[in-house]
């Protein structure tokens, strides 16, 4: 699949719509999903690592899934933690109305699917989780990161899996260097992907 998806407010492709079985936070659930957005036909193996080696996300305040496509860590966290409110991000509004559409699929009334520029400046995150775009390039990338981690709030932790071979351990090294503000450690690794912790706090809990 090319990279269209990535950074496209409205794919060239037609919206036609499919439904996938998909496990979401411990049960197989059938949702929508369409071409113009990120692993449109499953659950793509980095988002599948991802879900798997996280802890389950705080019960309350404000989460957030960074490059959300159809939805499938933020109905995680939506699930999961109930009283929370889950910040679905994206450029691409088709995976944004994707999001919405699922979400009323699964009766979750806590996600909010929004352009960057929709979170309120004030919002700070407990938990953030993303499987970030790596192929659009590092400038992107690291603009992307730089923005949006430092809105952690105190304890705050987020979760990104990066494939290995697509510089999981070069982005360590980089949000070591630059977010020193921040801790960041290997949580895990599996199936040639890295998951990376990167947390706000004095101590490494």
């Amino acid at each position: 699949m090319n990279g269209d998806h990535y950074f496209t407010a409205q794919p060239a492709t037609p919206d036609q719509r499919r439904t996938v079985r998909v496990p979401i936070a411990g049960r197989d659930v059938e949702l929508e999903t369409a071409r113009g957005v990120f692993s449109p036909d499953r659950l793509d193996l980095g988002t599948s690592v991802l879900l798997r080696e996280v802890p389950d996300p705080p019960d309350g305040g404000d989460l957030l899934d960074l490059g959300c496509g159809w939805g499938p860590v933020a109905l995680t966290l939506a699930t999961l933690a109930p009283a929370a409110t889950v910040w679905a991000v994206d450029v691409n509004e088709r995976a944004l109305d994707l999001v919405r559409r699922n979400a009323a699929i699964l009766g979750l009334t806590n996600v909010r699917a929004v352009l960057p520029d929709q979170v309120p400046d004030d919002v700070e995150f407990s938990a953030a989780w993303s499987n970030p775009p790596i192929r659009v390039g590092k400038p992107e990338l690291h603009a992307m990161l730089l923005r949006w981690l430092p809105r952690l709030g105190q304890g705050g932790e987020a979760y990104l899996v990066v494939q290995r071979n697509l510089g999981g351990d070069s982005l360590h090294r980089w949000l070591t260097a630059e977010l020193p503000d921040l801790r960041t450690t290997r949580h895990g690794s599996a199936k040639g992907f890295r998951v990376l912790r990167v947390r706000r706090g004095l101590t490494p809990a």
